[in-house]
């Protein structure tokens, strides 16, 4: 199993590519390696994690024997790779509940708890643009975001209203002197209105083309994140393709991908970075294909002279049962795994290798 881990993070995804921008910005996430020489390169980690979901039988793990919540024990392994990064984001698929009422699949409402584990272990941006963003309806969409803006977790893609439109729709981040947009939208809310007063950023070509342009102004990389997709499906669809295309052409650098649930390759061409689908960060979803996703680490190198380049490094994440712990290779080595588990386990990193081995073609 060691030999597939490696050829996986090594060799099979990690990939280098280069891009010419520059720019400005708004907000600074703050430094938290060492500081760059004004005169060299300036290098910033972004780390982009898939979706996390709060079924059911997650909340049920999480408590604790007095009626307390803890999901701490889902994220634990991760908290390395999210305190590694300059920015963290990840797709969080799930309202939170303003009470004790909570539910899973299909209208999810999850504990203020969730949020402060995933903030607890480093999440610096929660993208919110997704198919349940609306499940809860307006109470739904603004208790998440007064949540998260309580634990100073940035957040884009649904908005309580027009002036959190204004303020988010375009989030902007400076991190060790590189400056970032970052853009998130969703092909739909699974039939449901988005609530009056509320927003929530629907894929629309016309609309993203004048976000892309307002988004470059003062920026060295835009990133643009979009739940759309096939479910279940390990190959991009040509929609997806035809519109990541697209949002290169108008301005995006690193086009990251959510919503099938399964993960799909990842491909870095023309100073561009893509990766179609992370697959699922935690989730109670353990058919083959679903019980595990990716986290991918894109360094930006930025120069003296303002050029920057991209590199790739994908790392395999799986969850285990009872504590839906997420791990990744290095912690699962060591995991003492029942016979069962370890089958999912290989059969998942298998899958993995695979799919990115075999690549795009």
């Amino acid at each position: 199993m060691k030999g597939v881990v490696k050829s996986i993070i090594c060799c099979a995804v990690t990939l280098a590519v280069s891009c010419v921008e520059s720019g400005g910005g708004l907000c600074s996430l703050g430094n938290r390696g060492e500081q760059p020489n004004a005169k060299t390169e300036q290098r910033v980690r972004l780390l982009f994690a898939g979706d996390a979901m709060c079924h059911s039988p997650q909340i049920a793990a999480a408590r604790q024997a007095d009626g307390s919540l803890d999901f701490s024990e889902s994220f634990v392994a991760m908290k390395p790779y999210f305190e590694r990064a300059d920015i963290s984001v990840v797709n969080l698929e799930t309202t939170i509940s303003p009470n004790t009422t909570y539910s899973g699949y299909p209208m999810f409402s999850s504990p203020k708890e969730y949020a402060e584990a995933l903030a607890q272990v480093g999440v610096d941006v929660a993208l919110l643009a997704n198919n349940h963003c609306c499940d809860r309806g307006a109470r739904g969409i603004r208790t998440t975001i007064e949540t998260l803006n309580r634990l100073g977790v940035a957040h884009t893609g649904a908005f309580a209203d027009g002036d959190d439109y204004e303020q988010n729709r375009i989030l902007r981040l400076d991190a060790n002197g590189i400056k970032f947009s970052i853009l998130n939208y969703t092909y739909g809310t699974n039939g449901m209105p988005v609530p009056s007063g509320c927003v929530v950023n629907l894929i629309d070509t016309m609309c993203i083309t004048e976000d892309l342009r307002i988004a470059r102004e003062g920026t060295d990389c835009v990133v643009a994140y979009l739940h759309w997709g096939e479910e279940y499906q390990s190959r991009p669809s040509r929609e997806q393709r035809q519109l990541a295309d697209f949002l290169h052409r108008h301005g995006a650098d690193v086009v990251v991908g959510s919503h099938p649930h399964v993960v799909q390759p990842a491909r870095a061409t023309n100073g561009r970075v893509t990766i179609f689908s992370l697959g699922n960060f935690v989730s109670n979803q353990r058919k083959r294909y679903c019980d595990g996703g990716v986290v991918a680490e894109v360094e930006v190198v930025k120069s003296a002279d303002g050029e920057c380049r991209y590199d790739l490094t994908i790392t395999p994440v799986w969850v285990a049962l009872p504590e839906y712990k997420i791990m990744p290779p290095e912690v699962a080595a060591m995991e003492n795994m029942s016979d069962a588990q370890h089958a999912m386990y290989e059969q998942f990193m298998s899958d993995t290798e695979r799919l990115f081995v075999a690549g795009l073609n």
